[in-house]
C-alpha cells in the first residue's frame, strides 16, 4: 500500500510539472507572477460614448473596417453573416424612445452598433458553460474553447449583438490577422471591446478610426473621457427598461 501511495504522489507531482512547464511565462515575468502588462490600460468599468453629429456612413464604414480586420471577422454575405459593428435605423435600435418630434436628420441616420458589454447581461446568465463571462473591468469576455455552440446566449442577448459561425469561417477571411485567433464553425462571436489593444495599452479599432467620434474611457472615473462626456452631453442607450445597464452611450 505505502509503494502504491508514493508512485502516485510522484505520478501527481510529475504531472503538475509538465503541466507548469507546458505554459511558459507571459510577456517574460516569472512563473507565479503573472499580471498586467506595465503599459496595459485599466478602469473600474470600460464605457464607450458614440457622439451621432460627429459620424456619417463613410467614417462608420471605416470603423467596421478596422474592427473586422483587427479581429478576423469573416465576410460572409446574407443572414448568416458574422458581425462585430453593424448599422441599423434610429427606429430599430431606440424602440423605447416615443419621441416623434425627433430631427429628420437623426430619425434617418444609420446608427453604429456593437455589444454593449452590460453590467447586468443576460448572455452571461444563460451561458451553460461559463463561455460567456463579466470581467472586473467590466467586459463582457468570450472563452471561445467552453463555447459548445448552444445559441442561448444569442437568444438571451436583448441587442442582437452576437453571431454564430454556421460555417467554418476561415475562408471567407480575406488577410487574416496572425495576431488575433481565428475561429472554428460552431461557436458564437462578439465584439470585445478589443480586450487585447487594451492589454497592449491601445484604444479599440473602432475608437482610433472614428476620428474622435467614439470616446473610450472608465465609467468609474469622473475625469475620464467618457464620464466628462456624459456630463456635458444628453445621452441615450438601447433598452435601458430591460435592467441590464448597457457599457455604451449615444451622443444625439
Amino acid at each position: 500500500m505505502r509503494d502504491r501511495r508514493s508512485f502516485l504522489k510522484t505520478a501527481a507531482l510529475s504531472a503538475f510539472g509538465l503541466a507548469a512547464g507546458a505554459f511558459p511565462p507571459r510577456n517574460g515575468q516569472a512563473a507565479g507572477s503573472y499580471g498586467p502588462a506595465p503599459n496595459a490600460l485599466s478602469a473600474g468599468r470600460w464605457a464607450m460614448t458614440i457622439d451621432m453629429r460627429m459620424l456619417d456612413p463613410a467614417r462608420i464604414a471605416a470603423m467596421i473596417r478596422a474592427c473586422h480586420a483587427e479581429h478576423n471577422v469573416p465576410d460572409i454575405a446574407g443572414p448568416k453573416n458574422v458581425k462585430w459593428i453593424w448599422t441599423d435605423s434610429f427606429a430599430h435600435v431606440f424602440p423605447d424612445e416615443m419621441n416623434e418630434y425627433l430631427p429628420e436628420a437623426l430619425a434617418a441616420q444609420p446608427f453604429p452598433l456593437l455589444c454593449n458589454h452590460c453590467a447586468n447581461p443576460p448572455c452571461a446568465r444563460v451561458c451553460p458553460t461559463q463561455a460567456t463571462y463579466s470581467r472586473t473591468d467590466g467586459i463582457v469576455a468570450m472563452d471561445y474553447h467552453r463555447c459548445i455552440g448552444c445559441r442561448f446566449c444569442m437568444a438571451g442577448c436583448p441587442y442582437g449583438a452576437r453571431s454564430f459561425n454556421f460555417f467554418d469561417p476561415r475562408p471567407y477571411v480575406k488577410e487574416p490577422n496572425p495576431a488575433f485567433p481565428e475561429r472554428m464553425r460552431g461557436v458564437v462571436e462578439k465584439c470585445t471591446f478589443c480586450a487585447e489593444r487594451l492589454e497592449a495599452g491601445r484604444l479599440p479599432a473602432c475608437v482610433e478610426a472614428s476620428q474622435g467620434a467614439l470616446l473610450f474611457g472608465d465609467l468609474d472615473d469622473p475625469a475620464s473621457s467618457v464620464r466628462q462626456a456624459l456630463a456635458a452631453n444628453y445621452s441615450i442607450r438601447r433598452k435601458p427598461s430591460l435592467g441590464t445597464q448597457p457599457g455604451v452611450y449615444y451622443l444625439v
